[in-house]
C-alpha cells in the first residue's frame, strides 16, 4: 500500500510538471525552469532600476549635494585633511563624475533595449488580440446574417393560421360533398325501390 501511494504521488507530481496543451499559454507549467528569469533577467532588472533612478529629480539633487559637499570639504578644511585640492581643479571629483557618466550611458541603453523588447512583445500581443477580435466579429456577423435569413424563411403565425383555416374549409367542403353524394345515392335507392315495389304491385293486379 505504501509503495502504491508513493507511486501515485510521483505520477501526480510528474503530471503537474509536464506541459499541458489544454491550458492557456500563460498558465502552462514547464518541465525545465525558464532561463528568462535567471541571472540575465536579474541583471537587466537591476540595470533598469538604476537607470530609472538616475532619471529622477532626487538623483540630480543628490549628485548636486555630493559635489557641493566634496568641493566644500576640500576648500574649507585645512590642507592636511584635504584629499582633492582645489588648486589642481578637483581632479578626483572629475574622475568620479567621468566614471559615473561612463557607466550611466550603457545602463540607459540597456534600459532602453529592455523597454523596446517589452514594447515589441506588447505590440505583438495587441496585434494577435486585434486579429482574434476581427475573426470573432466576422464570425458573429456571419451568424447574424444566417439567423436573419433563417428567420425570414420561417413561416409567421398569421401564415400558419391562414393555411390551417384554408385546410379546415377544404375538409368541410369535402365532408359536405361526401354527405350530399350519400344523401343523393340514398334517395335514388329509395326511388328505385319504390318503383320496383309499384311495378310488382301492378303486376299482381294485372
Amino acid at each position: 500500500m505504501a509503495r502504491d501511494d508513493e507511486r501515485r504521488r510521483n505520477e501526480r507530481r510528474d503530471n503537474d510538471r509536464t506541459v499541458r496543451l489544454d491550458a492557456p499559454k500563460g498558465m502552462r507549467t514547464r518541465v525545465l525552469p525558464s532561463r528568462r528569469h535567471g541571472r540575465g533577467d536579474t541583471f537587466g532588472r537591476i540595470t533598469e532600476a538604476i537607470a530609472r533612478g538616475m532619471g529622477t529629480p532626487w538623483f540630480l539633487i543628490g549628485l548636486t549635494l555630493f559635489c557641493v559637499a566634496w568641493m566644500g570639504y576640500n576648500t574649507l578644511t585645512p590642507k592636511p585633511w584635504q584629499f582633492d585640492s582645489a588648486a589642481i581643479g578637483f581632479t578626483a571629483l572629475t574622475l568620479v563624475l567621468s566614471l559615473q557618466a561612463s557607466y550611466a550611458a550603457p545602463l540607459i541603453l540597456l534600459a532602453q533595449n529592455r523597454q523596446d523588447d517589452r514594447d515589441r512583445v506588447q505590440f505583438e500581443q495587441d496585434r494577435q488580440r486585434a486579429e482574434r477580435n476581427l475573426a470573432d466579429t466576422e464570425y458573429l456577423a456571419r451568424e447574424v446574417v444566417a439567423l436573419r435569413l433563417a428567420v425570414r424563411d420561417m413561416a409567421s403565425k398569421d401564415f400558419i393560421r391562414s393555411e390551417l383555416r384554408a385546410l379546415l374549409e377544404e375538409l368541410d367542403r369535402r365532408d359536405e360533398d361526401t354527405l350530399r353524394a350519400a344523401v343523393t345515392a340514398q334517395s335514388d335507392a329509395v326511388d328505385d325501390a319504390a318503383k320496383d315495389a309499384q311495378e310488382a304491385t301492378s303486376g299482381l293486379h294485372g
